[in-house]
């Protein structure tokens, strides 16, 4: 592929988000703020770094982007509040508004002995998250968008739920009649992680409205198909059902077309037969790879994650009706649920063995929740989750 042809573009989808999230009237929600939820590995941040950003700016918005996932150490809240910081050093006319509502009577922009810090920004600091996108969207006049990618990471943080909760001011702020409108739009990999943002009177974005963002399209396999430069043809329609067999991963197709890619005596025929051969086994030893840490659990840890994966959103690991259903679950393994002691201290140590495991995720605020999708889907695909819901 060339250069111009390394990215699928979605501009269709980039228009039609960008045309709700900015609306503004009757019926309207994206004010209150936009969750777009897609796996892992679907292409969800290529959309939107490509194409949803591009749009906004297109139709005239500041776009402010944060991605929680870049840095998974880092502090979530210190992360959000950094992009925010990035966007206002380049616009000296918005530094001078914080300088002087910040008590400075002296500034100086780009050199000279009194310089506003950026540091004064932020979450408990001089200058409120509300008032420093006050500033930039009444300097810019224009609508602000900021775009949170991963955004369920801020929930692992009482200072990443902190601004969340700064960044609903600010929404409120911004979006009178007094200024020219702020939207927040939180991507996730994970739809139940992604919807504890916004399913309880106690998040930032109660009610926001949430969608589950559409996997590539029959198009990015033709276009897939037209540019890959095998030394045979792929047929698309054959392709298009290996990627559906992939979880909609292009990964998948990149690598498989990797192994061939060298091969040059090969003829069509065969070529086809083993690009399906070679994407059949690497979405085969992606999903045994997650098997093969699910089966290394201990019986109760085994039982625990099919229960959590079974419950969903209901999941409370406590309550005396989650831990009949674990005790269902070492039932179903073979053990007599004699042998396995289920109380809440021992319930505690399992869910840590999870987490350091990367099965599990919990929130700051002890809710926890499936690490990735495809661990749901291979338990349920294996008749693992049956009778526990």
């Amino acid at each position: 592929m060339n250069q111009a042809e390394e990215v699928f573009h979605r501009p269709d989808l980039a228009h039609k988000l960008v045309a709700q999230v900015l609306r503004i009237g009757p019926g309207s929600a994206a004010s209150s703020g936009v969750f777009l939820a897609a796996p892992r590995r679907t292409g969800k941040s290529t959309f939107v770094c490509e194409d949803l950003r591009p749009a906004f700016e297109a139709a005239g918005a500041i776009v402010v982007y944060v991605d929680l996932w870049a840095n998974p150490t880092a502090e979530p809240g210190s992360a959000i509040v950094s992009a925010i910081r990035k966007a206002l050093a380049s616009q000296d006319g918005v530094i001078t508004r914080l300088a002087k509502s910040s008590g400075m009577s002296k500034i100086a922009i780009g050199g000279g002995t009194l310089q506003f810090d950026l540091e004064k920004i932020g979450l408990g600091k001089d200058v409120s998250l509300t008032d420093a996108l006050v500033a930039l969207s009444d300097e810019m006049k224009q609508t602000i968008v900021l775009v949170i990618d991963e955004a369920q990471h801020a929930l692992t943080s009482d200072l990443g739920i902190a601004a969340l909760f700064a960044l609903k001011a600010a929404r409120d702020e911004l979006n009178s009649s007094k200024h020219h409108g702020l939207r927040v739009v939180c991507t996730g990999s994970n739809r139940d992680k992604l919807a504890m943002l916004r399913s309880s009177k106690d998040q930032a974005f109660y009610c926001a409205p949430m969608m589950n963002f559409p996997t590539l399209p029959k198009d990015f396999v033709a276009w897939f198909c037209a540019n890959v430069s095998l030394p045979f043809a792929l047929d698309a329609d054959c392709v298009w059902q290996l990627f559906g067999e992939a979880g909609y991963r292009p990964e998948l197709l990149n690598a498989a077309a990797d192994q061939l890619r060298f091969e040059f005596d090969i003829d069509a025929e065969e070529g086809k037969k083993r690009f399906a051969q070679e994407v059949r086994q690497l979405t085969e030893e992606m999903n045994q790879v997650q098997r093969k840490a699910i089966r290394s659990l201990t019986p109760i840890q085994y039982a625990v994650l099919r229960v959590m994966a079974a419950m969903r959103q209901g999941y409370a690991p406590f309550e005396a009706e989650t831990v009949q259903r674990y005790r269902k679950a070492v039932k179903q393994a073979g053990i007599p649920a004699e042998d396995i002691k289920v109380d809440v201290p021992g319930i505690q140590a399992v869910l840590l063995a999870l987490q350091e495991k990367k099965l599990i995720w919990r929130a700051a605020r002890g809710v926890y929740a499936i690490e990735e999708q495809s661990v749901i889907d291979l338990l349920s695909a294996d008749g693992l989750l049956d009778g526990l819901a």
